[in-house]
């Protein structure tokens, strides 16, 4: 098949207006941080007021080290499915966790880390309808931790 000039012609006229499109569209907008992230976060918090305590409270350090523990492992797993979900673009590791709470006596350590576990936990269970199906599960988990280290507490 012959194509002569005009037909190149009206091709080229005919994909102009698209080629301006795409090259006129302005810099894709980044996306909306990750739910998951904040929960990370304060696990991370929670984790090292949980160990704070520990060190504080010797009546409370066989508790206090069981939430460390088991928020750590929170803030893992909760930190991987976010940068398997939006794979970190630099080098850099996590932001480290906020600075703990300084513990008080015994009564007041305890009522910190019951209060920062019932966050977590009401954090959590308010995103699961939120997320996709398959971090349901995962946020899930993490509010039925949180509800169940309140026991270890109590």
């Amino acid at each position: 098949m012959n194509f002569g000039r005009r037909d190149v012609l009206r091709a080229g006229a005919l994909l102009l207006p698209l080629a301006a499109a795409v090259s006129c569209t302005g810099p894709e907008q980044p996306p909306p941080p990750d739910p998951l992230a904040a929960l990370a976060a304060q696990a991370r918090t929670d984790a090292a007021a949980a160990s704070a305590v520990a060190k504080a409270v010797p009546a409370l350090t066989a508790q206090a080290k069981a939430v460390a523990a088991a928020r750590g492992e929170h803030a893992t797993a909760l930190q991987k499915e976010v940068d398997r979900a939006r794979p970190p673009v630099s080098s850099t590791k996590a932001a480290p966790p906020a600075k703990a709470p300084a513990p008080g006596g015994g009564p007041a350590a305890r009522k910190s880390l019951l209060d920062a576990l019932t966050a977590a936990e009401q954090a959590a269970a308010k995103l699961v309808p939120s997320v996709e199906r398959y971090r349901a599960g995962l946020v899930g988990s993490v509010a039925a931790g949180c509800a169940s280290l309140r026991e270890v507490l109590a």
